[in-house]
């Protein structure tokens, strides 16, 4: 049986990740490791609802295990149990904002997480012939800090300037350091403004498509703030493409749409499909690093990753699945 193993599996980026697999038959099951967290929801829906919308969306070949890979026992476990080809590592407090808040929390997420898993593939090893064909931990655009241009690539400078960075990157060296040490294949991917169908998280997308349907104020912080919104379809492509390349491994890759959009261009975008906005613009969190365009170059280069979406029509799949409850 091919298994692959996905840490927060039952999060935005995770149930894509999971539906790619299963489509394209790269694996027959799989395993989402899940805390089942409830750090925030949707205004006009619940919790329980959107994951039963995401496991409808996924179908049966899902098994679904709950708990935290911050734990050797549960992590030994479902590795021993599972010997999954591929994990990717996703699980970890969700949005900036409460990572912030909560930085023992986050460090556990991205440092101890991700080292429990990596010694838990090692010890496996050592005493079967199992060998994991790819781990790909997830990673953050946050960790560059502020833009030095309107668009960066992999080789600019990692300078984080909040909680959220500065544990991503941690996780990435963490990564990089046992996974070189115990000679496991590996990638690192970093999305940049990630939305989608189901988010729950409270993201500036979210807040702003639920506005504009409830025909509420909406407030932009920031006159030229850009963000490199990428539609979560592309993002979790991009995932599995740096997993099952066989050639290229031990990579950074920005996966976003290689375009940042200012969050006035991306409400404009939103009024094609809800009429006239009301809106108003209000002074950018001086917290929030200054970004915009990721370059794609790399992934196109090596991993033949190319984005599917732009903004317009990751906006209507949007608006399609909240008016509807269906994902496309």
């Amino acid at each position: 049986m091919r298994y692959s193993l996905i840490t927060g599996g039952l999060g935005l980026i995770g149930t894509f990740i999971a539906k790619i697999l299963l489509d394209k038959k790269i694996s027959k099951k799989i395993v989402c490791l899940d805390a089942f967290g409830r750090y925030s929801s949707s205004s006009n829906m619940n919790f329980e609802d959107f994951r039963k919308y995401r496991l409808d969306y996924l179908g049966k070949n899902i098994i679904i295990e709950r708990g935290e890979a911050k734990y050797p026992s549960v992590i030994n476990k479902i590795i021993s149990k599972y010997k999954p080809e591929y994990i990717f590592h996703l699980a970890a407090l969700p949005l900036a904002k409460l990572q912030n808040l909560n930085s023992d929390e986050a460090a556990e997420g991205s440092i101890l997480t991700t080292t429990n898993i990596i010694n838990a593939v090692e010890n496996l090893r050592l005493i079967t012939n199992y060998e994991l064909k790819k781990f790909v931990y997830a990673s953050s655009s946050m960790v560059y800090g502020d833009f030095k241009s309107s668009t960066i690539n992999e080789k600019h400078p990692t300078n984080p300037k909040e909680v959220y960075g500065t544990m991503k990157l941690a996780g990435e060296i963490v990564t990089r350091g046992l996974c070189n040490f115990y000679k496991i294949k590996y990638n690192i991917i970093r999305p940049s403004a990630v939305y989608g169908p189901t988010d729950m998280n409270r993201r500036v997308s979210q807040i702003f498509i639920e506005k504009a349907l409830k025909e509420e104020l909406i407030n932009i912080q920031g006159s030229n703030e850009k963000l490199d919104f990428t539609y979560v379809k592309d993002i979790a492509k991009g995932f599995v493409l740096s997993a099952i390349n066989k050639n290229v491994n031990n990579e950074i890759f920005n996966i976003t749409s290689g375009n940042a959009k200012s969050l006035k261009e991306f409400v404009n975008i939103i009024e094609k499909y809800t009429g006239k906005i009301k809106y108003k613009i209000t002074k950018r969190d001086s917290f929030r690093p200054k970004r915009g365009t990721l370059s794609i170059d790399k992934a196109k280069k090596l991993l033949k990753y190319k984005p599917d979406y732009n903004l317009y029509k990751g906006i209507g799949e949007c608006i399609h699945f909240m008016k509807t409850k269906k994902i496309k």
